[in-house]
């Protein structure tokens, strides 16, 4: 039969055992919340960075990565998970969305875009965000001196003409890559049905119920 004082013995190390593995745990999870706050603040600096690069931070005065609404629309923005689309405003009025859309057709897979359209339907202007092309091909959109994603500025479903969205080598306007021409023609499709769809409910963008 134990006695009190082996009770004792038994106890105290329980009890540590329980205060230290209490004491994990809260750690752990405090490492975990810090760790991923970190990581959202990362990708909200990421996405904003991106953001300014298309549209001047001085030409907006609201903050896009707020004032957000999520579309579903499969067909047009090449993927069936929800995209997000970043709204910028100066004093209440409509400056440009920016929609995460997706080219899902690439050489080495889907390539995300951040696609900025102004009222209207003119491009500001269009970025890979992400993609898996091999850096031969990723330095064609990756490499600022490139310029290739600085020939959709000011273009619109007019100009060119709907049927002119493609490479040239498919009666297009536009120039493939050297020696390439899968991704180019992934990024000029994807770019025209998110034009498309921007046309198709542009006013509603802009409001805070979903758009279609």
């Amino acid at each position: 039969m134990a006695t009190p004082a082996d009770k004792r013995n038994i106890a105290i190390p329980t009890v540590t055992l329980v205060v230290v593995a209490a004491v994990l745990t809260v750690g752990l999870v405090t490492f975990a919340n810090l760790t991923r706050d970190r990581i959202a603040h990362n990708q909200q600096a990421w996405i904003k960075q991106h953001l300014d690069a298309l549209v001047p931070p001085q030409s907006y005065d609201n903050d896009p990565l707020t004032d957000t609404t999520d579309v579903v629309a499969p067909d047009m923005l090449g993927t069936a998970a929800p995209v997000t689309v970043y709204r910028l405003r100066k004093a209440g009025l409509p400056v440009a969305v920016a929609i995460r859309s997706v080219a899902p057709d690439g050489y080495r897979g889907p390539l995300e875009l951040l696609v900025a359209i102004a009222p209207g339907g003119q491009l500001i202007g269009v970025q890979v965000i992400r993609h898996n092309e091999t850096p031969g091909l990723g330095d064609a959109f990756e490499n600022r001196d490139a310029g290739w994603l600085d020939k959709f500025r000011g273009l619109s479903l007019t100009k060119p003409p709907q049927q002119r969205w493609t490479v040239r080598r498919d009666g297009g306007d536009f120039d493939a890559f050297t020696g390439a021409t899968i991704t180019p023609r992934a990024i000029v499709k994807a770019v025209r049905l998110t034009l498309e769809f921007y046309q198709g409910n542009e006013d509603r963008l802009y409001q805070d119920g979903k758009p279609r």
